[in-house]
C-alpha cells in the first residue's frame, strides 16, 4: 500500500496552458515563489543543452501579451523569451515542479524548481 501511495505522490501531470491563461498563471505563481530556488536550462538544436542558471533564487515569471514575450527572472539572470509558442507546466501532488517554454525558434527553456510549489487556487 505504501508503494502505491508513493508512486501516486510522485506522479507528474504535464499540461499545456492556453495562451489566454499565461499572464494570470505567471502572475499567480510569481506571488508564491519567494525563497524558491530554480535551475534554468535552454535546449536547442543549434546550441545543445545549456544550463543558463543553476539553483538561484527565483524572483518571478512574467508574460506580457502585448509585447509577446515571457521573462524569467532569477537572482543575477534576466532571461527573455520572445514570441513564445507554448507554455507547458509539470505538476505533482506536491505542486508545480517545472515550467517549459517553447519559443518560436523551437528552443525549449526549462525552469526546474528545487522544491515543488504548492499551488493555491486561481482568484
Amino acid at each position: 500500500v505504501l508503494i502505491a501511495h508513493v508512486s501516486e505522490a510522485n506522479a507528474m501531470t504535464e499540461r499545456r496552458l492556453a495562451r489566454s491563461e499565461w499572464k494570470s498563471y505567471c502572475n499567480r505563481i510569481s506571488k508564491q515563489l519567494e525563497g524558491n530556488r530554480a535551475e534554468l536550462e535552454v535546449v536547442g538544436l543549434d546550441l545543445g543543452d545549456r544550463v543558463e542558471a543553476r539553483w538561484r533564487p527565483l524572483l518571478g515569471v512574467v508574460y506580457d501579451p502585448r509585447a509577446d514575450f515571457l521573462e524569467i527572472a532569477l537572482e543575477g539572470v534576466d532571461h527573455m523569451i520572445y514570441a513564445p509558442r507554448d507554455l507547458v507546466v509539470e505538476e505533482t501532488a506536491r505542486g508545480l515542479v517545472t515550467i517549459a517554454v517553447i519559443a518560436a525558434d523551437e528552443r525549449r527553456q526549462i525552469l526546474k524548481l528545487r522544491n515543488p510549489l504548492p499551488l493555491t487556487p486561481a482568484d
